[in-house]
């Protein structure tokens, strides 16, 4: 019979098992979103009491390894996104700072005129080309970010012709025109049903939207509206007090 002070292999019980589930989420043969044994497994498995099986499990869950859902199970968490309000952020780079695989999709793509609208939210002037992309970017086997961007032809002409099928707008952006300004606006919204979709939550799930404007010059180059999953996604911002 087992005991919380009982050892094996030189070490309490309970951290054996903690140590063994912890190193299949780290190593990625768990990936965020399986569901990890249910206690009486594990229990069986590891010959001893649900009692220490639930000590180690519970260490996880306050480590943020894992996500213990009532009636459920428990499952791997997707690890939390951290990224700079007042940066504009490399999305592959976030990913795989998670020690996530990334994957880029291009949804779809149009060439189409500004209209007043366009003027009025965007800056682009009414008769402007614009390219309008819908990118999807997923870590590991979850959507991590829906991009909803428009392209001024004016301000990057060789986007006409850029399928953006394989390579991201924003790092093909970043090595073509330097930007000068910018503006961010951040918000929480209800997913409709296209992010839903897209994102693989539930509808009205809650969103972090991140929606930026950047100019070259005075002039307006794009638009993007980042849509997140709120569960897994925070905002960070470093300042310093003002002299005086």
């Amino acid at each position: 019979m087992d005991t919380e002070a009982g050892k094996d292999g030189g070490g309490a019980l309970y951290l054996r098992i903690l140590d063994d589930i912890r190193d299949r989420i780290l190593s990625g043969e768990w990936p965020p979103g399986h569901r990890i044994p249910f206690e009486h497994e594990l229990a069986d498995g590891y010959r001893c009491s649900r009692m220490t099986v639930n000590k180690a499990m519970s260490e996880l869950a306050r480590a943020g390894l894992i996500e213990r859902r009532r009636r459920s199970g428990s499952f791997v968490r997707m690890p939390e996104s951290q990224a700079a309000v007042l940066e504009i952020q490399d999305i592959r780079a976030e990913v795989e700072a998670l020690g996530l695989p990334y994957r880029y999709e291009r949804v779809s793509r149009k060439l189409r005129e500004a209209n007043r609208k366009d003027e009025a939210d965007t800056g682009f002037a009414a008769g402007t080309g614009i390219v309008d992309l819908v990118c999807r970017h997923i870590a590991g086997p979850a959507p991590f970010c829906l991009e909803q961007r428009s392209i001024s032809l004016a301000a990057v002409p060789e986007a006409a012709s850029e399928s953006f099928e394989t390579v991201a707008p924003s790092p093909w952006l970043v090595a073509r025109i330097p930007w000068s300004a910018g503006e961010h606006r951040i918000r929480a919204m209800p997913a409709d049903d296209h992010v839903a979709a897209m994102l693989g939550v539930a509808r009205n799930a809650a969103c972090l939207v991140v929606q930026r404007r950047t100019w070259s010059g005075d002039l307006p180059v794009t638009q993007v509206v980042l849509t997140y999953p709120g569960e897994t996604h925070s905002l960070v911002a470093r300042f310093a007090p003002k002299d005086g």
